[in-house]
């Protein structure tokens, strides 16, 4: 596997993919990836997963535990499967303990596209009004000090440009004692597994973006960004850094994907 680099703000490129570009060219890359595959993003993730994603989207909503009246940010949010997960799991806790508060979330993505997938996708009628879709970027949260109680990003973290700088600033908006979960893809446990999984990430991921959704090129990146990633340990250790509590991870499904937890 290729060994993932540093992205630290005095370098002048970055990667994207396998490749390196200038670092004011990655949002354009990703937002062009993005407003390609957002029309038939939910069904490729689902052939991509085998649908396992489902599962693993379902075990972070079980970790952030939402409560009533609570407020997620769902950054990279996309489609907004967490957001609508968050909502209806707080629901549901507050029908069991009498309490009426509600949650609410706002799903913020930096491709518009993604968002009105999502926005067309539609909510549940006792949603409405209460999941807000907003246009933003993750280094620069459009969002004020303190203001949720839970943030999440999933699969999204590996395309910012400046890690750090997302990380802080998620850190910034959660409210003292607010929980961050982070989805990604990462680096599986066993020599056998990761030689299984990049015969499948590599040879029929991309097969199935030109098949099903016209477009390999995107896929292609998705697959080579996954592998330009931190592992687990050093990825924790940017959280910690970052100024998060009580870091820790969990693996999914032999380390294909991991779940990276931390407290403000």
């Amino acid at each position: 596997m290729v060994a993932p680099m540093s992205e630290s703000p005095m370098q002048d490129t970055v990667s994207f993919g396998f490749a390196d570009v200038a670092r004011d060219r990655k949002a354009g890359l990703v937002r062009g990836v993005f407003d390609r595959s957002a029309r038939r993003y939910d069904l490729m993730n689902d052939l991509m997963s085998l649908g396992i994603h489902r599962v693993w989207k379902d075990m972070v909503i079980t970790r952030a535990n939402p409560q009533p009246g609570e407020r997620l940010v769902d950054v990279a949010g996309g489609t907004g499967d967490l957001a609508r997960s968050f909502v209806s799991r707080a629901d549901r806790t507050g029908e069991r303990r009498g309490d009426p508060r509600k949650a609410g979330a706002i799903v913020l993505d930096i491709n518009e596209q993604m968002l009105r997938a999502g926005v067309k996708r539609g909510v549940s009628q006792a949603q409405a009004g209460r999941i807000h879709w907003v246009t933003g970027n993750a280094e620069c949260l459009p969002l004020p000090d303190r203001s949720a109680h839970c943030v999440t990003i999933s699969t999204g973290i590996r395309n910012v440009t400046d890690r750090m700088a997302a990380l802080l600033e998620m850190r910034r908006v959660l409210k003292p004692g607010g929980r961050f979960l982070c989805l990604e893809f990462t680096r599986p446990t066993s020599r056998a597994w990761e030689r299984l999984y990049d015969a499948w990430s590599f040879n029929v991921m991309p097969a199935l973006g030109e098949h099903v959704a016209n477009d390999r090129e995107s896929y292609q990146y998705l697959v080579e960004s996954i592998r330009r990633f931190p592992d687990q340990e050093d990825f924790a250790a940017e959280l910690r850094e970052a100024g998060f509590h009580r870091v820790g991870y969990t693996n999914f499904s032999g380390g294909i994907a991991a779940l990276h937890t931390g407290w403000a």
